[in-house]
């Protein structure tokens, strides 16, 4: 191979690809570079519960020779992607951040990593999460908790922590997350990157630790948009084995990063963070930012009504604890001292729901998405706050407390419409990172990158990294 380009691991998956598929870039020289910078700040932020580089290295060389013999499989062949620790990836555990699981050896790989392996990506770790995906930050469990590159001593958003930690901090160029309530996009918000959380059914969730069965979803964490889109193109397929999974045909989600907005129009769903939970100053200005540029580059922006935030945090409060508590009904049972007091106080609820107020909490969600399928009669997308505050301290576990739950990720695991939050400004007193989402019809994760596309380029946000 030519010389390696400077600094490799400041590619992104896409210019990587294109470096590799002209054999100017080693796919092993590409991973030694993310080894490398991990070596340096791994200690630093904890994003990893188990790297895994030497067997990564191996099946970067191995994809090296093939790609010599007869070119690449797909865009991902010989690239690394870091997966969330309740993934499963084969001959290893899956341990969700927990004492309960730490031997809990995976004979087979989850379906989406099946999907990734067969496109030639590697694995080079398994990354740091909240406890099953729901208990955290605390540090009263066997591995510390992820901390934001931004600035180490805040958090940087859950559950899928060390992904957004890892990606952000340029150890991974991409990683997969799970979001049940918010947990691809809350870290992307927190640490600056891109997160979708694609329609339901869209990517498999077999071979994935339920967290909760009907608003489990798995999906893509990167640096920017076109790299997102990427990911997506080879996780996305039906799967007959996990019963959420729809049948669609095959799409190429990076075809429209170019179209840019016009044309488009965006509902801003501004009473999410004006009243319905009130966001910082900071948030609300980038929103009204984003907005504005939004509409500079061509999109018709107006603003839109959805039923309250309250309204849709409601069900997911139910649904969540209710099938939350299904699955860990046994351990509940008989290991409770085993959980985290966090993950032990989340949990707990879910056992003294009714059957009633879950069917009711079913129908309030049928009422929910039906309001939002109204919503995109009138607008091609909606636009909204992720979270309405900048992570807060990992010393401080009463802020944490109070902001986590303040945030408009949630209504859209009620709904199972595809939702991608991108980077759109940084707090004042404290330059950590603000997100937004962008919000579309079922299967629209095509129209979804092409406005997020669009915004990144105009934006420039894509183009600022934390100082480390």
């Amino acid at each position: 191979m030519s010389t390696l380009p400077a600094a490799p691991h400041e590619l992104t998956l896409t210019e990587a690809a294109a470096l590799i598929r002209g054999r100017r870039l080693s796919p092993v020289e590409y991973l030694r570079a993310f080894r490398d910078r991990a070596a340096a700040l791994e200690p630093r932020l904890n994003a990893f519960v188990r790297p895994l580089w030497d067997e990564a290295e191996a099946a970067a060389r191995a994809a090296e020779a093939e790609i010599a013999r007869s070119g690449p499989r797909s865009p991902l062949h010989g690239l690394p992607v870091g997966l969330k620790d309740i993934i499963d990836l084969a001959g290893h555990p899956t341990t969700c951040h927990s004492r309960i699981l730490l031997d809990n050896l995976k004979r087979e790989d989850a379906a989406v990593v099946a999907r990734l392996r067969a496109a030639g990506a590697v694995f080079p770790g398994k990354l740091a999460t909240h406890e099953f995906a729901l208990g955290g930050p605390t540090f009263d469990l066997p591995f510390p908790p992820a901390r934001n590159p931004w600035n180490p001593a805040h958090h940087p958003g859950g559950s899928s922590s060390g992904s957004g930690a890892a990606v952000a901090a340029r150890m991974l160029p991409a990683a997969l997350g799970s979001d049940t309530g918010g947990s691809v996009r809350n870290p992307a918000t927190q640490c600056g990157i891109v997160g979708m959380k694609p329609t339901y059914g869209l990517v498999s969730r077999r071979g994935v630790f339920p967290l909760s069965f009907t608003l489990d979803h798995v999906g893509p964490m990167t640096r920017t948009v076109a790299d997102n889109a990427l990911l997506l193109n080879a996780m996305a397929g039906h799967d007959p084995l996990d019963p959420g999974s729809v049948e669609r045909p095959a799409e190429d989600y990076t075809r429209d990063l170019d179209r840019g907005l016009r044309g488009l129009s965006i509902g801003f769903v501004r009473h999410f963070h004006e009243t319905d939970t009130p966001a910082t100053a900071d948030v609300a200005a980038a929103l009204e930012e984003a907005a504005r540029l939004l509409a500079r580059e061509g999109a018709a922006v107006r603003d839109i009504a959805l039923p309250r935030l309250g309204d849709f945090a409601a069900v997911n409060r139910v649904i969540l604890t209710s099938e939350a508590a299904a699955v860990h009904e046994p351990w509940l049972r008989a290991r409770p001292g085993d959980y985290a007091p966090v993950t032990l106080r989340r949990l707990l609820p879910g056992m003294f729901v009714s059957g009633v107020d879950y069917v009711q909490a079913q129908r309030r969600r049928r009422e929910l998405v039906a309001a939002v399928e109204a919503a995109f009669r009138e607008v091609d997308l909606l636009l909204c706050a992720s979270s309405m505050d900048p992570p807060s301290r990992l010393d401080d576990p009463a802020e944490t407390e109070r902001t986590y739950p303040r945030q408009a990720r949630t209504p859209f695991n009620v709904t199972g419409h595809p939702a991608v939050s991108v980077m759109c400004g940084l707090s004042a007193a404290a330059a950590l990172p603000i997100g937004m989402q962008l919000v579309g019809p079922y299967w629209s994760e095509a129209l979804l990158y092409r406005a997020a596309a669009a915004y990144e380029r105009a934006a420039g946000w894509a183009e600022r990294r934390p100082p480390l």
